[in-house]
C-alpha cells in the first residue's frame, strides 16, 4: 500500500507539473488549462470529481465577483475617467508633478478596477497631453525662429533650428516613454494595494483559507490593505524617484519648472480640462455609483477593523463567521441592478403620450456579459483545485518533509530568496498561474519547517505583481508596449531595477509592520495541519 500512496502522490504531482507547464507556454488559455484537475483528477482516482468542482466557486470568488461587477458599473459609467481627469487637473503639468500624478492616479485607480482597464484609459490622456507639450513647444521656437528669419531672409530651416528640432523631439521621446513605462507600472503596484485588486491576492486569501481552515479570517479586506497599502506607497515614490532619473534627469529646478515656459503648460492643461468638460456634469448614475463604491469600501473595512469589534462580530457572526468580505461585496454588487440611473419622475405620459419606461438600471447583464473577465474565476477555481489535490493526495506533506533542511537557513534569507525566485518567474508567466502554483509549495514548506506561513506567502502573493521587465509578463505592460515607442530594452532596464527595490521594499514591509500585525515571528496554532486526511 506504501507504493500505492505514493503514486497517488506521484499523479498529483504529474498534474501540477503539466498544469504549470501549459500555464507557462500559454499552449491553451489559461482558464481552459485551469479546468484540467476536473478532468484528470478524478481519473487519477485522486479526488471525487464532485469534490474537485466544489473548489471551483469559493468564497473569495464570489468576493472576486462583487469586486469585478464594481468595477464594471465604475467603467461603464466611464467614472474612472472623471476621476483621473480631475486629479490631473489638481496636479498640473510640470513634468515631474506630471508622472507623479499620472502614477498616484493610475494606482488609486488600479486599487479598485482592474490594472489593465485603469492603463488602457491613461494611456491615451498621458499621451495627448505630452503631444500638447511638445506641439506649443515646437510652434513658440517656431514664432522665435519667425522673428529671427524676418530679418535676414533664408527660408529653408537653419542648421541651428534643425538641431533645437531634433533636441526636441529627442526629448519628447524620452519623456514619452518615461510617461508610457510610469502608466503601467503604477498600474502594477497600485493592484497590491487592496485585497479585490488583482487576482493573486485573493487567491492568497482564498489558499490560506483551504489550507487553514482554522485561521480566524486572518486575511480580510482590512488586514490586507493595513499591510499592503504602506507598502505600496513606498514602491511607488521610489519608482516615481528612479524613472524621474531615467528619464526626466535630475535637475530638479527644470523638473518642478520654476519660470520655465508658462504657455506651454497652459495649454497643456487645456487638453485635460477640454476632456473633462466633455464628461459634462456627474449625472445621477455617477453620483450612485459612487455612493455604493464608498459605502462598499468603509462596509469592508469596518466588518473587522482588528482592533476593534467590527458590525459583523456585533450583529451576525456571535458564534461562527457567518458574514464573510465576500457577502458585502454581493450584497452591494446586487444594488447595481436595481437602482435606476436617472432619477425616477412621477407622472404617467411622456411629451408624445406614450406611457413613460422605468429608466434602465446602473448595471444590465449584457453589460455585465461583455465586460466581465469570467476567465480568472476558472483559472482561480483550477489553483483551489490544485491546492486541495496536494493536501489529499498527501503530496504537500510529502513535499513539507523533502523541504524541512531548510529549517537552518535564517528565515529573512529564506523570504529574500522566494521573494527574488517568484519575481524573476512572474516574468514569464502569469501573475494567477505564478501565485496558484507557488503557495500551496510554499505553506506546505512553511509548516514543516514551523515558520508562519504567511511570512512566506505573503512577500510571494506580491512579487507575483512585480512583473516589469518584459512586454508580456503582464497586460498593462503589453498596453503600454503597443502605444509604439518602447522597445523591449528600455522596459527590460527600468523593469530590472523596479523589480530589485520591489522585492526589496516587500522584504522591508514584512519584517517590520507586517511581523507586528500578524503575529510573524511566532508559528501559530492554525498552521499546525497534523491531520491532513489521508487517502
Amino acid at each position: 500500500s506504501a507504493l500505492m500512496l505514493l503514486a497517488v502522490e506521484a499523479s498529483c504531482g504529474y498534474v501540477i507539473i503539466l498544469t504549470a507547464l501549459y500555464w507557462c507556454t500559454e499552449c491553451m488559455p489559461l482558464a481552459v488549462t485551469g479546468l484540467l484537475p476536473v478532468i484528470l483528477f478524478p481519473m487519477m482516482g485522486i479526488m471525487e470529481s464532485s469534490e474537485v468542482c466544489t473548489q471551483y466557486m469559493k468564497d473569495s470568488n464570489m468576493l472576486f465577483v462583487g469586486g469585478l461587477l464594481m468595477a464594471t458599473a465604475v467603467e461603464h459609467w466611464n467614472l474612472h475617467k472623471r476621476i483621473a481627469l480631475r486629479v490631473l487637473l489638481l496636479v498640473g503639468v510640470k513634468p515631474a508633478l506630471l508622472m507623479m500624478g499620472f502614477m498616484g492616479t493610475t494606482a488609486f485607480l488600479s486599487m479598485w478596477i482592474g490594472n489593465t482597464a485603469s492603463t488602457a484609459m491613461m494611456l491615451p490622456i498621458s499621451n495627448a497631453v505630452l503631444k500638447q507639450l511638445c506641439d506649443t513647444e515646437a510652434q513658440a521656437e517656431e514664432r522665435e525662429m519667425d522673428l529671427i528669419s524676418l530679418r535676414g531672409s533664408e527660408v529653408e530651416e537653419s542648421p541651428e533650428a534643425r538641431e533645437r528640432r531634433l533636441k526636441r523631439e529627442a526629448k519628447y521621446l524620452k519623456l514619452d516613454k518615461g510617461m508610457s513605462l510610469s502608466v503601467c507600472y503604477a498600474a502594477s503596484i497600485g493592484g497590491t494595494a487592496t485585497l479585490t485588486g488583482t487576482a493573486p491576492n485573493l487567491i492568497l486569501k482564498g489558499q490560506v483559507d483551504e489550507l487553514f481552515p482554522g485561521n480566524g479570517d486572518i486575511i480580510n479586506f482590512a488586514s490586507w490593505f493595513g499591510f499592503s497599502f504602506p507598502n505600496m506607497v513606498l514602491m511607488l515614490i521610489i519608482s516615481w524617484l528612479w524613472l524621474q532619473f531615467m528619464y526626466l534627469g535630475c535637475n530638479m529646478k527644470k523638473l518642478f519648472g520654476c519660470g520655465m515656459n508658462k504657455d506651454g503648460d497652459k495649454e497643456a492643461y487645456g487638453v485635460i480640462k477640454n476632456e473633462y468638460k466633455k464628461l459634462g456634469s456627474v449625472s445621477f448614475a455617477e453620483g450612485c455609483i459612487l455612493v455604493l463604491f464608498v459605502l462598499l469600501v468603509l462596509l469592508w473595512f469596518t466588518r473587522e477593523p482588528g482592533f476593534m469589534p467590527g458590525w459583523a462580530a456585533v450583529l451576525f457572526n456571535k458564534d461562527k463567521p457567518y458574514v464573510t468580505d465576500g457577502t458585502v461585496a454581493m450584497l452591494m454588487s446586487t444594488l447595481f441592478f436595481v437602482i435606476p440611473s436617472q432619477l425616477p419622475r412621477c407622472g404617467g405620459y411622456s411629451e408624445d403620450g406614450k406611457p413613460l419606461k422605468a429608466p434602465p438600471t446602473l448595471l444590465n447583464w449584457d453589460v455585465v456579459h461583455k465586460k466581465m473577465p469570467w476567465n480568472i474565476l476558472l483559472l482561480v477555481g483550477g489553483g483551489f483545485a490544485l491546492a486541495r489535490g496536494s493536501e489529499t493526495s498527501g503530496l504537500s506533506q510529502w513535499l513539507g518533509e523533502s523541504l524541512a533542511p531548510l529549517q537552518s537557513i535564517p528565515p529573512v534569507a529564506i523570504s529574500f530568496l522566494l521573494s527574488l525566485l517568484i519575481a524573476t518567474f512572474t516574468e514569464c508567466s502569469s501573475n494567477v498561474a505564478t501565485t496558484t502554483l507557488f503557495l500551496p509549495i510554499l505553506a506546505s514548506m512553511a509548516v514543516a519547517i514551523k515558520l508562519h506561513p504567511l511570512y512566506v506567502m505573503l512577500p510571494c502573493t506580491i512579487c507575483a505583481s512585480l512583473a516589469f521587465m518584459l512586454p508580456v509578463a503582464t497586460p498593462p505592460n503589453a498596453i503600454a508596449f503597443s502605444y509604439g515607442n518602447l522597445k523591449v530594452m528600455d522596459m527590460a532596464k527600468a523593469g530590472f531595477v523596479l523589480n530589485i527595490i520591489g522585492v526589496i521594499t516587500i522584504n522591508i514591509a514584512l519584517n517590520t509592520w507586517g511581523t507586528a500585525m500578524f503575529n510573524l515571528n511566532t508559528f501559530p496554532d492554525w498552521a499546525n495541519v497534523t491531520t491532513i486526511p489521508t487517502p
